[in-house]
């Protein structure tokens, strides 16, 4: 295999950074980036504020590259993120920038002794939640003297009550750390003391641009319980992805459950899900095997889905916070998206608001929407089994007769996720329902 990039430090040139960006399908660096990567040139820390979508991940991954020597051993960055799903998607991106340097991701809800294997060797980059990190760092698996730059990603989420102390045990054992990074997409949360900021800086790029690509309406329930109008409105707006927010994980479960019962495919999510099925929700979602997600205020930061349509407030935001980062999930980039918002008779859009949204009315008759043209297939192989090439091969050449049977791939450590166009399930099952690895028969299956 060919060396990939490398980097020294302060050497991300136009050249280097147009290589970085092709895997990533970016022609260039916005505004925020550029600036960005400029702060990083000067002394001092700084904080990044922007609006969810904009690019905030860049941002920071860039500044990390540019401090990153690859010729110095132990791990020289890390990145602390309020969520197990933000610091898998800062993984990926990492990962798909092709810089040649090891990254490893760190969080509650899958083996402990999976990271340890994968920090015995230093990674150049750790990402994680902050009670992991802590657990590791306590265990001695995380080596912290080495460590120059640190980055706070959705700050105002991890110095939140309950993570104060494993946030300030994390900084105070990071003796060696000279640049301190914060991101965030609100503006008004304190900096504790214990965060330790040096001469800060602050990048101020929350413009308001984005509520011009965000439509806002709204739609009347007849009656307190809200259920009803919901599926009356998903049958209004068809087939197209879809976040369906509520405030409680009972109303989740419920929510999911009536819909379902309605004929409309759907998955939820909240906190009290293991990680298999958070893994297999979000990958149903992602590659169009369901088209709406119910969900807990878990999916308002870090869930990263292209092209979302509709935001549905079945809740009312308990914030405004709340509000701007469900709201988030949808008018990505240059995108648009639009949040609707379920009202009881009881019920009034919140104050915060800029503009009264649109109201809409809801026809009498309902149509389903369409059904899903694909299906989820769990395959246990994964990256750490080295098997995911045979795996491949054998759904291409044995399992489909069509390369556009099968659609988004999702590879994790030890199992993965296929999408498969549902005319070829039956067929693709059959054939390959006894593959097999270092005589081991894989358990192929759809995906609960």
């Amino acid at each position: 295999m060919p060396k990939l990039l490398y980097f020294c430090r302060m050497l991300l040139n136009a050249e280097v950074i147009g290589k970085l960006l092709a895997p990533l399908k970016i022609e260039e660096l916005n505004e925020l980036q550029s600036e960005a990567l400029e702060a990083a040139k000067q002394d001092g820390d700084f904080v990044l504020l922007a609006d969810t979508g904009s690019g905030k991940t860049l941002a920071f991954l860039l500044p990390i590259l540019s401090y990153i020597d690859e010729k110095a051993a132990g791990t020289q960055a890390l990145v602390i993120v309020p969520s197990r799903e933000l610091a898998l998607q800062i993984e990926q991106v990492f990962k798909t920038m092709g810089t040649g340097l090891k990254v490893t991701c760190c969080y509650g809800g899958h083996l402990r002794e999976t990271e340890e294997n994968n920090l015995i060797e230093a990674p150049a980059l750790i990402v994680g939640t902050p009670g992991r990190l802590a657990d590791h760092i306590r265990r001695n698996n995380i080596h912290t003297g080495t460590i120059k730059t640190l980055v706070l990603d959705e700050f105002d989420k991890s110095l939140e009550l309950g993570f104060q102390d494993e946030m300030s045990f994390i900084i105070g054992s990071l003796s060696s750390v000279n640049k301190k990074i914060l991101t965030s997409a609100t503006a008004a949360t304190e900096i504790p003391d214990f965060v330790g900021l040096q001469s800060p800086r602050t990048l101020d790029f929350l413009t308001g641009e984005k509520t011009e690509r965000l439509s806002l309406q709204q739609v009347l329930s007849p009656d307190k319980d809200k259920l009803d109008t919901l599926f009356r409105l998903i049958c209004r707006l068809g087939a197209r992805s879809t976040v369906v927010f509520c405030n409680h994980r009972e109303s989740v479960e419920r929510v999911s459950a009536f819909l379902k019962d309605k004929g409309i495919v759907n998955v939820f999510y909240h906190g009290a899900l293991e990680q298999p099925e958070r893994d297999s929700a979000l990958a149903k979602f992602r590659n169009g095997s369901s088209n709406f997600l119910v969900t807990t205020d878990l999916a308002a930061r870090g869930l990263d889905v292209p092209n979302i349509r509709y935001i549905i407030h079945y809740h009312l935001p308990t914030t405004e916070d709340v509000y701007t980062h469900r709201n988030g999930r949808t008018a990505r980039m240059e995108a648009s998206g639009t949040a609707i918002f379920i009202l009881s008779p009881e019920e009034t859009v919140p104050a915060y608001l800029p503009e009264q949204p649109e109201m809409i009315d809801l026809p009498a008759t309902t149509t389903l929407p369409d059904k899903p043209k694909w299906t989820t297939l769990f395959i246990s192989a994964g990256k750490k089994t080295r098997s995911t090439r045979s795996t491949w091969s054998a759904l291409h050449q044995q399992g489909t007769a069509e390369k556009e049977d099968i659609g988004l791939i999702e590879v994790k450590d030890f199992f993965c996720f296929v999408a498969i166009r549902k005319s070829s399930v039956a067929h693709t099952l059959q054939l390959i329902k006894d593959q097999r690895l270092k005589n081991k028969k894989l358990k192929i299956d759809v995906a609960k």
